[in-house]
């Protein structure tokens, strides 16, 4: 049954709920560090990229501590520029983009619809970056993605990209091998311009199930039926691309390996009536963070045994509650597509920017470019009226300004600052 919200509430079942999942990071052929806490299999130990936990606070963190020096140059940027660092539009091959920077101060784009040789990319690319300055994203560079998983989801070909096997297939390389091959990929996505893969898919389909898995089983994006294989195969791969200068996104949190349908073209089908707070398809999720990933992409599928009111990209409960409370995550939360997926069609498309910050995610990309310009409004009308709800889009600002420092795509700390006053 769902955790109601008085139990929820109560210091025992929150530490409860922090013990159990702090066991979900040990698959069966995990590790242990000298302090003894338990690492998932193929798992290296905390580093730069995780921080320890403070002694007056018992949850675990997992993921990129937000740094000061960026919440500083958040502060110093317009209420637009702020909200733009919190959207990521698609672009298309021969589409006009100037203007999702110059315009609307967008801090991201992904590359969608098939783009086709690494100079036509590169070209494109190069451009945007160039666009990004203190007058139009605050100094800070973009974020350019690519939904280049393998198998069906590539969406760079041609010269300079190789031909990307399916998630089943790269399954069968060894992790060694297989990371080797994703430093490889992320070599030519970094030389196309490209800074940001949206894979490893890391949901964990059980077995015998794949063919009625829509998203992800029965188009062999899985690495396989357990979440220790997954982690293994998922880990290689975020490994593999970090060496290249990609930053990987895991997806589709908390999982969609269980549902039938597909949320980008259907609501039918998309409830998993089995996810919990504690459940083991977290687990690929921890394991892919400890392993370096900076980035991960919420699902809009339903979840009632967590929350029996809204699906995951819109919701506190799996986002802030399960994902950054009980786990710790403290980087990056990214939406999967809720542009054009049928599954959040019923909320207003000018509103959904604004509810996945409320509900503590970051960045919300859109297949369609046209609704870039209503949700930009939609963050900054709502920032004006509510003071708590500032103190997020800072908050969310901060967390991608860091994760861009990373990168190398800005030294926070170096932007001046503006007139505006944004919460502390």
């Amino acid at each position: 049954m769902p955790l109601t919200a008085a139990v929820r509430a109560t210091g025992v079942a929150r530490a409860t709920a922090v013990v159990a999942l702090l066991a979900l990071g040990a698959c069966s052929a995990g590790g242990t560090t000298p302090s003894g806490t338990t690492v998932p299999e193929g798992a290296t130990t905390p580093s730069a990229t995780t921080s320890p936990t403070s002694s007056r606070d018992a949850r675990p963190q997992l993921g990129l501590t937000p740094d000061p020096a960026c919440r500083e140059t958040a502060r110093a940027m317009t209420p637009q520029q702020r909200a733009g660092q919190l959207l990521m539009p698609a672009i298309y091959p021969g589409g006009a983009h100037d203007a999702l920077v110059t315009d609307h101060h967008v801090g991201g784009v992904f590359l969608l619809g098939g783009w086709v040789g690494r100079e036509n990319v590169r070209g494109t690319t190069t451009r945007l970056q160039g666009l990004a300055g203190p007058g139009s994203t605050g100094g800070a560079r973009l974020l350019v993605a690519a939904d280049q998983e393998g198998g069906q989801v590539q969406q760079l070909t041609g010269d300079g990209f190789s031909s990307v096997p399916p998630a089943t297939a790269q399954a069968r390389m060894t992790p060694r091998a297989l990371e080797a091959a994703a430093t490889g990929w992320g070599k030519e996505l970094s030389a196309a311009g490209v800074n940001v893969d949206l894979a490893p898919t890391v949901d964990t389909v059980p077995a015998g199930t794949a063919a009625r898995n829509a998203p992800i089983g029965a188009l062999d994006r899985h690495y396989g039926s357990t979440p220790a294989a997954v982690s293994r195969s998922g880990d290689a791969v975020v490994r593999g691309l970090r060496a290249a200068q990609v930053e990987p996104t895991l997806k589709h949190f908390p999982g969609i390996g269980r549902i039938t349908g597909n949320t980008d073209a259907t609501a039918s089908g998309t409830t998993d009536t089995t996810m919990t707070r504690r459940d083991p398809h977290l687990r690929p999720f921890v394991s892919g963070v400890r392993n370096g990933a900076g980035m991960i992409m919420v699902g809009s599928a339903f979840y009632p045994r967590i929350d029996r009111q809204h699906r995951a990209v819109f919701s506190r409960r799996i986002i802030t509650d399960v994902l950054r409370r009980d786990l710790g995550y403290t980087g990056v939360v990214v939406t999967d597509d809720v542009g054009v997926a049928r599954s959040v069609a019923a909320v207003p498309p000018a509103e959904r920017a604004a509810r996945h910050v409320a509900a503590g995610g970051d960045i919300t990309l859109t297949a369609d470019p046209a609704l870039v310009g209503p949700m930009l409004t939609g963050i900054t009308t709502r920032a004006a009226k509510d003071r708590r709800f500032a103190t997020q889009v800072l908050d969310s600002t901060t967390r991608v300004l860091t994760l861009k420092q990373r990168m190398g795509l800005i030294t926070c700390g170096s932007v001046g600052a503006t007139s505006f006053t944004a919460p502390s």
